[in-house]
């Protein structure tokens, strides 16, 4: 289920998640059918609190409409997808290698 927070801003290559007057984001490259991550950024007064898997919930779902496929170089979303092997059909068939799941 998609976040209703969470905006994908295509100019920037980005999903943003506003919080507390800061801007949690998940940055990417769309190559479809592909969607690389590249990083997740969480402000530091706001980590621990879930956002950056709140953020990891929402690029799956939108990556799951949209046919599209996970390349999660991003090492904090390779760690989630390794935790959280019930995604692996999104993620790109070399990277389930890659990520053993």
């Amino acid at each position: 289920m998609l976040d209703p927070e969470i905006h994908d801003n295509a100019a920037l290559k980005r999903y943003e998640l506003p919080v507390d007057g800061e801007v949690a984001i998940v940055t990417y490259n769309l190559s479809p059918p592909n969607l690389m991550i590249t990083e997740t950024l969480v402000p530091e007064r706001l980590e621990g609190q879930g956002i950056a898997s709140r953020l990891a919930k929402h690029v799956l779902a939108d990556a799951k409409a949209r046919d599209l496929l996970i390349l999660p170089v991003c090492p904090f979303f390779s760690a989630y997808l390794q935790k959280h092997p019930e995604h692996a059909e999104a993620v790109h068939p070399t990277y389930r290698g890659i990520l053993g799941i």
